[in-house]
């Protein structure tokens, strides 16, 4: 697509929706009513006059609001990501977030960096060795959010969080807290945390939403079906890449009314949180439109199962071919940061991938 020519548009909420598809057909352009959705493929423009001629003035004026935007930031770079710590270069490069879990049960590095005596020092060196290996920012977890995990006790995050997050930041580095309860986004970001990476969507703890408001840190939204102990047991869609994106555009909204300004969102399309194999594979071959939501696009496939199903790699740890792949991949379909356990390997192959997509050259460096 460019600037002003025709553009494949999947439209939902639109009220009259078959006879709209009728007038883009007599306009010459191509549509078709399929699941409650309008998927259309014309000029922008066409589209609009389109649905002044079936609703009048205002048909036209709503879709000119929900069109010319989405089509706008899906041609548009996204922007940068500013936080309390420092700005993240997500307009010009993407960035790479590591993956800490304080965790004795995560899937792939459970036990790894906690330690029941020397707490937190496993943790901050391997904190520091993230930020060595070339990640902009570190995402620190204190509850396991792997399918089947059971959920931890306030106090007890805490205790795991808290110190890690505290020594990262005072060293310098971009930290984001992995959590989805308000009193420890709250504990953490006056600990130094820049960021709440939230994968229930605020749905855990009415509270969290509002929290981040006020505490004016950026924050990254998740889809997830269902919840940790149960989203894999039979994740259901009718449309996944549509039902996602929907629901993404509704937090969006409902965030904003919540008074969290909408530039310091990130989305994230939540791979492997409640979706099958072809879910996962359905998402990734979509993502560039996830774009057009006008913010940037988290992508976390790091080692996950799906990845060992596709290879046959059981073992979480082996599994770096088939993420540095979904890195790849999402680079070249717009995915601004990445979240992953291999930071050294994703940065390499990012570099390249970026080179490859824009003519820029790396290396690059990130802080500390």
């Amino acid at each position: 697509m460019t600037a002003g020519g025709p553009a494949r548009l999947v439209l939902s909420g639109v009220e009259e929706a078959p006879g709209l598809a009728q007038a883009v057909a007599a306009a010459h352009g191509h549509a078709r009513f399929v699941e409650g959705r309008l998927e259309v493929t014309a000029a922008p423009e066409r589209l609009i006059h389109a649905a002044g001629r079936v609703g009048g003035a205002p048909a036209a004026a709503a879709m000119r609001a929900a069109v010319l935007p989405a089509v706008a930031a899906w041609l548009a770079p996204p922007p940068d990501l500013v936080t309390p710590a420092g700005r993240l270069p997500t307009a010009s490069r993407p960035t790479v977030m590591g993956v800490l879990n304080v965790t004795p049960d995560s899937f792939s590095d459970g036990g790894v960096a906690i330690g029941a005596e020397d707490h937190p020092r496993t943790a901050l060196e391997a904190g520091a060795a993230l930020f060595e290996a070339g990640a902009d920012l570190v995402d620190v977890g204190g509850e396991s959010t792997r399918p089947g995990a059971a959920p931890v006790d306030e106090a007890e995050e805490l205790r795991r969080v808290l110190p890690v997050v505290e020594g990262l930041a005072a060293a310098g580095g971009i930290v984001s807290i992995d959590t989805t309860k308000a009193a420890v986004a709250r504990a953490a970001v006056a600990a130094g945390a820049a960021i709440v990476n939230d994968v229930s969507a605020g749905r855990d703890d009415p509270a969290l939403l509002p929290t981040v408001a006020e505490l004016e840190v950026p924050y990254v939204l998740m889809h997830r079906q269902g919840t940790p102990r149960t989203m894999q047991q039979d994740p259901t869609y009718v449309d996944v890449v549509g039902e996602v994106f929907d629901e993404l555009a509704d937090g969006l909204a409902a965030l904003e009314s919540a008074g969290m300004a909408r530039d310091r969102v990130v989305i994230d399309p939540g791979i492997g949180f409640g979706k099958t194999l072809q879910h996962n594979l359905a998402l990734l071959r979509h993502l560039r439109g996830f774009t057009s939501l006008g913010r940037p696009v988290l992508l976390g496939t790091s080692r996950k199962s799906f990845l060992g199903r596709l290879t046959g790699v059981d073992e979480a740890e082996r599994r770096l071919e088939g993420s540095l792949a979904t890195a790849v991949l999402g680079v070249e379909a717009g995915a601004s940061l990445l979240r992953v356990h291999d930071v050294l390997a994703t940065v390499r192959a990012v570099v390249v991938a970026h080179a490859v997509r824009t003519g820029e050259e790396g290396p690059w460096t990130a802080s500390p």
